[in-house]
């Protein structure tokens, strides 16, 4: 079974600096219907203007991965880190007992558009990290990369899961990120006519978030902001109908 959450349905909050759509329930905003899907609890669409960003605020006890679609994302939170974020690169903040953390759009013209994600933990009060990859476009293109996942490159490996580049044998390839729930996140770069394929395993789930671009899922017509969960279905077939940019959640 495949149910669409059509872009035009979400959650809106316009601040002026900033123009966001929730997928789910978030902060103002709250449907009963959408309060997350399985372990995904938030799936948000930022756009932030530019020289403008988020204040210091706290987080805890959540999985909260950042993507970056366009633009720079300047973050900086009490664990010490300090990083600039730019397409394909991915943060993941295991939020735990607790962190606090900022982000800003740095320049001066540009507006950032990114995605933020946020996954239940598998368990309360673990010690707060923080982790940051980049992955090419090469890794991305054409086939479905692990972003993060649980284990890590260690999951990664154990699932047969490899970057493009890895499994070339073409020098280095990132590495997945270590998210602490039964979770895989998979990221996809797509021209038109391409087709990936996922396996989803018994008892399994999936959600499609389309970044960009638009999509047959199968057979479902998909576009940017669309988000589809599918529970009872073997195999999922995404077609790209043009250039497109998809993510893919495997959750328990």
């Amino acid at each position: 079974m495949i149910t669409v959450r059509p872009a035009r349905e979400r959650g809106h909050a316009e601040h002026g600096w900033l123009s966001a759509r929730h997928t789910f329930s978030f902060a103002g905003y709250y449907d009963p219907d959408h309060t997350g899907f399985r372990a995904l609890r938030v799936l948000n669409e930022d756009r932030v203007e530019a020289g403008h960003g988020f204040p210091s605020h706290g987080h805890r006890d959540m999985e909260i991965l950042t993507y970056v679609l366009e633009g720079e994302l300047a973050h900086t939170d009490s664990l010490g880190g300090s990083s600039v974020l730019r397409p394909g690169d991915v943060q993941l903040i295991s939020a735990g007992t607790g962190v606090v953390h900022g982000e800003a759009n740095p320049s001066s013209t540009r507006p950032v558009h990114l995605l933020q994600i946020w996954l239940l933990p598998e368990r309360t009060g673990l010690t707060p990290t923080y982790a940051q990859q980049a992955f090419s476009e090469a890794e991305r293109r054409g086939r479905l990369r692990v972003l993060a996942t649980r284990g890590g490159a260690a999951g990664e490996r154990s699932h047969g899961r490899l970057g493009a580049a890895a499994a070339a044998g073409e020098g280095h390839a990132a590495t997945a990120l270590d998210l602490h729930q039964d979770a895989t996140v998979y990221a996809a770069l797509l021209e038109p006519g391409m087709t990936v394929s996922h396996r989803v395993g018994p008892g399994r789930h999936a959600w499609l978030q389309v970044a960009r671009g638009a999509v047959r899922l199968n057979g479902r017509a998909l576009s940017a902001g669309d988000g589809a969960g599918a529970s009872e279905e073997a195999l999922l077939a995404i077609a790209a109908q043009e250039p497109s940019e998809v993510l893919l959640f495997d959750l328990a």
